[in-house]
């Protein structure tokens, strides 16, 4: 059985940081990937593609990096558990399983899933990554008297069931700047805003469930969200990852990690 997540740790001294990459698995069991159109698993385009490899120079930093393994198709790790919705706009928001990809297509040839089918995915698949990533922030915690949680995340320069515009660059959330203290927000803010992208904050993602459920800044445990265009990362397609690009978004990467881990120590 494929595990559920892998867990990158730190090559040098560790510091109260983790990421989390938690939609670039694209891994489906045979028993769920078998219902769904084929060419949508040989291809699951709603996929984080290759942030794990993005973020991949985090150990060097004495960051921990978890990784999630199974595709969001399966169940979609940044969503509520009772599947409230995180927007009310009017956008296109896949469910906790979802049945649709951004666009509305059907990912399933017949049957969706049942309610034990969608419950049995939430016991096996979901509720572990969430207790790994509380066991990694209490242990944090513990050392440090403080966490940081940094969900990555990236997504189709234009995605039009979203929004008709496309996306700015990066996109840092941390809900209405409520899952993260002020002086964390403003160091990341700061730091994004040093290189040459189209930055924004909270618009038009504020952070999923993980930021939002996570961040508690009153306990010292705090959450921040990024979001970025593929484009950033990847060639003009968004099929593949470009080294160039890559390079020099890392760099960008880098330095708002150092500057973190200064406001954090």
């Amino acid at each position: 059985m494929m595990t559920l997540y892998n867990i990158t740790k730190p090559k040098v001294k560790t510091v109260p940081i983790i990421i989390s990459s938690p939609h670039s698995g694209t891994y489906f069991p045979p028993e769920i990937g078998s219902k769904l159109h084929p060419e949508y698993v040989a291809n699951p385009d709603d996929t984080d593609w290759f942030i794990d490899t993005l973020y991949s120079f985090a150990s060097d930093l004495g960051i921990t990096l978890i990784t999630a393994n199974y595709n969001r198709w399966v169940v979609d790790l940044n969503r509520d558990p009772e599947s409230k919705p995180l927007y009310n706009d009017g956008r296109v928001i896949t469910g906790l399983v979802p049945t649709t990809n951004f666009n509305g297509e059907a990912l399933y040839k017949s049957e969706t899933p049942s309610e034990d089918e969608i419950n049995f995915r939430i016991e096996n698949y979901y509720k572990p990554y969430h207790q790994k990533i509380e066991e990694l922030l209490q242990d944090t915690k513990k050392q440090f008297g403080k966490a940081l949680l940094f969900d990555a995340h990236s997504i189709r320069k234009k995605v039009p069931g979203i929004q008709d515009a496309p996306f700015p660059d990066l996109i840092l959330g941390d809900n209405e700047q409520t899952s993260a203290s002020q002086s964390i927000i403003d160091s990341a803010y700061k730091a994004l805003q040093s290189g040459d992208y189209h930055v924004e904050h909270n618009h038009p993602f504020k952070g999923g469930q993980i930021t939002r459920s996570f961040g508690r800044p009153q306990e010292h445990i705090h959450a921040l969200q990024l979001e970025m265009a593929k484009t950033n990362y990847m060639n003009d397609a968004e099929t593949a990852y470009d080294d160039a690009r890559a390079e020099h978004m890392q760099t960008l990467l880098k330095h708002m990690f150092q500057e973190l881990i200064k406001t954090l120590s």
